[in-house]
């Protein structure tokens, strides 16, 4: 039995080094979270001072209609966003796989990634103006959730595409053809071929742009109207006026909620493509 290779210094102090930044990394971006989590449960009204273990915050947070309309707005805008934004992005990223030559294609893909890379001010000003003209000429439509809706539809159709389309990029043609050489419909094999295929990316980009939904502050600051203050912006609003355990709690809640989606979109996910590599390794032995 031969003897495992040693490793060399040099190779096990990068390692360390390695871990070390990973670790640092990692610190840096959570533990501002977990104390955040920790002093939602304080007991003192004074946000940086330890006055023992209470759940006396959230039970604020039932009695606040601030915070619970600002939520079931959120959860609204962000549901509708998703789902549109994956339906709209998957029509987009298959025209884009499928269609390499088309009259405008440049322009299409210039489109779809300006707001990847456009500040969100300059998003939010712009469709505030647009808006703004629009009700002057038609009297419609008003500032609330309609127009959230359409600012974080923008953002969230962009990062869908671009999530769907890489996939899509990678599925083998030749399913496809085969499903057509057998008499499928060029709709029977997107529903029936492509569609199943690529489900685990659409539900990835769901989970992306409700999130991006969900805390977004600078589309939602300008296209907001009275009476549709989302959730961010009441966090955002109490955080100026003074941090205390009630906006702890509140982010608290807005962390738990993510993190169960996030985590059960990731089982789901993850069990999906087990099924998915058990059928075929099952089919390559039956073949």
């Amino acid at each position: 039995m031969s003897k495992p290779a040693l490793i060399p210094a040099y190779q096990r102090r990068g390692q360390w080094i390695a871990r070390a930044w990973l670790t640092a990394g990692f610190t840096f971006l959570y533990l501002p979270i977990v104390a955040l989590v920790a002093y939602s449960f304080n007991n003192s009204p004074l946000p940086t001072v330890w006055g023992g273990f209470t759940l006396q915050w959230f039970a604020k947070l039932v009695h606040d209609e601030e915070v619970l309309n600002g939520l079931w707005l959120s959860l609204k805008i962000a549901f509708s966003t998703a789902t549109s934004a994956v339906v709209l992005g998957t029509l987009a990223a298959w025209a884009l796989a499928k269609f390499k030559r088309f009259g405008g294609r440049t322009l299409m893909v210039g489109m779809i990634n300006a707001p990847l890379v456009m500040p969100e001010v300059i998003i939010g000003l712009s469709l505030l103006l647009m808006l703004v003209s629009l009700q002057r000429a038609l009297g419609y439509p008003e500032r609330g959730m309609m127009t959230i809706w359409l600012g974080h539809l923008l953002v969230g159709m962009a990062y869908a595409t671009v999530v769907i389309q890489a996939r899509l990029q990678d599925l083998n043609p030749q399913l496809e053809e085969a499903a057509q050489d057998l008499g499928a419909r060029p709709l029977q094999v997107f529903f029936l071929i492509t569609l199943p295929m690529i489900a685990q990316a659409m539900a990835s980009a769901w989970l992306l742009t409700f999130t991006l939904s969900l805390d977004d502050v600078v589309l939602a600051a300008f296209l907001s109207g009275p009476g549709s203050t989302t959730l961010p912006l009441v966090i955002f609003s109490r955080a100026r006026l003074g941090v205390d355990p009630s906006v702890n709690a509140v982010a608290t809640v807005v962390i738990a909620v993510v993190s169960i989606a996030v985590v059960g979109g990731s089982y789901m996910l993850a069990r999906a493509e087990r099924r998915r590599s058990q059928e075929m390794a099952q089919a390559a032995r039956s073949a």
